[in-house]
């Protein structure tokens, strides 16, 4: 049986694919690994470059996104392990044979976290990125190095009690991170380092940024509620209490105001509570 099956979703990216393709299958040899390519609706020569390098080539008739063509890899699949890369140059996809046997048996995941020494990452997406990555920390309660990185390995069993849930876009990583941590899976982070890409750019920086912060958002709300609901309640608790204090130095006496927000505070606390009860049943 194979041991690694390996998935590079593939869009447009002709400049960068055989040159991924040669150094992916030299870092490999010695595993048992099959490598799919997805082409996710390419109107160049993607798919014939990938299959003239002798991978596995699956088609997308059309554009279904970064996390359907990773999705599709894993349905068709070989192996119990799962490993991605990008098709587009960025990532040391040389890494992916250490980082499957950093794995091992512990594991259920491990991701190469673009933390090394040379990391090429646009300056304009680093503000955003470290405001997600500290908003992941804080609603996890656990620090995660990097949330999106696609180089990574992981267990293909885990993936597909998730399959429903991971979305069909860039945020499939962030996603299978935050709810892998979130039930308490094995995820280890290992320092890699990140080139210029080969050809142009998929990410659109201000709708994917807005995309990921609400996914962190809903991620957190499926998972833990309460991470979300205790800080807004004892906000509003706060409030209320500054509102109350204002009143009992007012003439006026409790006003309309501070019942609004005690009432408020005690509604968004006892969903807060449903929305719990519901997540771990």
């Amino acid at each position: 049986m194979t041991d690694l099956s390996i998935i590079i979703p593939a869009l447009n990216e002709t400049e960068g694919i055989r040159v991924t393709l040669d150094r992916l299958r030299d870092a490999v040899r010695g595993i048992d690994a099959e490598i799919i390519v997805v082409d996710d609706g390419s109107t160049d020569d993607t798919a014939l470059q990938a299959e003239a390098a002798g991978v596995r080539v699956i088609r997308h008739e059309k554009n279904r996104g970064y996390g359907a063509a990773l999705k599709t890899g894993i349905r068709h699949a070989r192996a119990e392990v799962i490993g991605i890369a990008d098709a587009d140059g960025t990532y040391p996809v040389e890494r992916l044979a250490g980082l499957f046997q950093e794995m091992g048996s512990t594991y259920d995941m491990v991701v190469g976290a673009r933390t090394g020494a040379r990391v090429a990452i646009p300056p304009l997406r680093r503000p955003a990125k470290l405001a997600l990555n500290v908003l992941a920390n804080v609603l996890t309660g656990q620090k995660i190095p990097d949330l999106n990185s696609g180089l990574r390995v992981f267990r293909r069993a885990v993936a597909e009690k998730y399959i429903h849930f991971l979305p069909s876009g860039f945020s499939f990583t962030s996603t299978i991170t935050l709810a892998m941590l979130n039930d308490d899976y094995l995820v280890k982070f290992v320092p890699i380092d990140y080139y210029p890409r080969a050809g142009k750019s998929k990410i659109r920086a201000l709708r994917d940024t807005s995309g990921f912060l609400l996914l962190i958002l809903r991620v957190t709300m499926y998972f833990n509620p309460l991470k979300i609901f205790l800080p807004v309640s004892g906000l509003l608790l706060l409030a209320t209490a500054a509102a109350f204090v204002f009143d009992l130095h007012s003439a006026a006496g409790l006003s309309d105001k501070t019942v609004v927000l005690s009432l408020a505070t005690g509604m968004v606390f006892l969903v807060g509570l449903l929305a719990d009860a519901v997540a771990h049943r």
